[in-house]
């Protein structure tokens, strides 16, 4: 994980597309992209108040609605859904409850092979047992990144999936797991730790994907996805 610079918020060239999509899924499946846990209402509100506050060039809060880059104006209601409107990242909101973090509230639109219905209000080991590489030794080290999380001070990391598949919206119970095909796409998400002032964790996803004739060459040779043939 490196530190954020700058705003942790991202838009890119895909905003209108996938916002569109988010709201698409929030008004057609809002039972499969957005879950809360009683009691994490105030946690909520948290994550909606830093999203304001992070807002990037583009966005303007107008009294009781935010101005988007692509021209709407977004009411301010409900903290999750209201930032299904407004933002591309994903949004999943962790409390330390016992030894571990555990899943409180979600806004997953675009979840990469995995469902919010079956993560939600579950620790982080138990979040990620179909990893295989999930060890007590890494699960010890996401763990010890939760817990050093400071207000102010989001940590950002980047992955790498190849997908054969370019939808945004793949989720998979774990009984019937990603089936591995030929890569076609390559599928990023920054993931961002960005620690609350009531000791919550906000886990973000900002999630582009792009076919592998988009990449540079220096890009592609130090990608860990082997793709398709041409």
């Amino acid at each position: 994980m490196r530190p954020v610079e700058g705003l942790w918020i991202v838009v890119d060239d895909a905003y209108a597309a996938q916002v569109a999509e988010k709201r698409r899924l929030l008004a057609e499946r809002p039972e499969a992209v957005l879950a809360a846990l009683p009691g994490s209402e105030a946690a909520q509100a948290e994550v909606l108040e830093a999203a304001l506050d992070a807002l990037p060039e583009g966005f303007a809060v107008e009294g009781g609605a935010v101005a988007t880059p692509d021209g709407r104006h977004v009411p301010l209601g409900d903290p999750l859904p209201t930032l299904g409107a407004l933002l591309q990242e994903d949004l999943l909101l962790l409390e330390r409850r016992g030894a571990e973090h555990v899943l409180v509230a979600g806004l997953l639109c675009f979840p990469a092979s995995w469902t919010l219905a079956e993560k939600i209000g579950r620790p982080l080991t138990r979040i990620h047992r179909p990893v295989a590489s999930y060890d007590a030794d890494l699960a010890g080290r996401v763990q010890r990144l939760f817990d050093r999380a400071r207000p102010g001070r989001p940590m950002w990391r980047m992955n790498a999936l190849g997908y054969h598949d370019p939808a945004l919206f793949q989720p998979r119970t774990e009984a019937a797991p990603k089936v591995e095909r030929p890569a076609r796409f390559l599928r990023c998400e920054r993931q961002t730790v960005l620690a609350l002032p009531s000791g919550s964790a906000l886990f973000a996803v900002h999630t582009t994907v792009v076919r592998p004739e988009a990449l540079t060459v220096a890009q592609r040779a130090g990608c860990p996805v082997t793709f398709a043939p041409d």
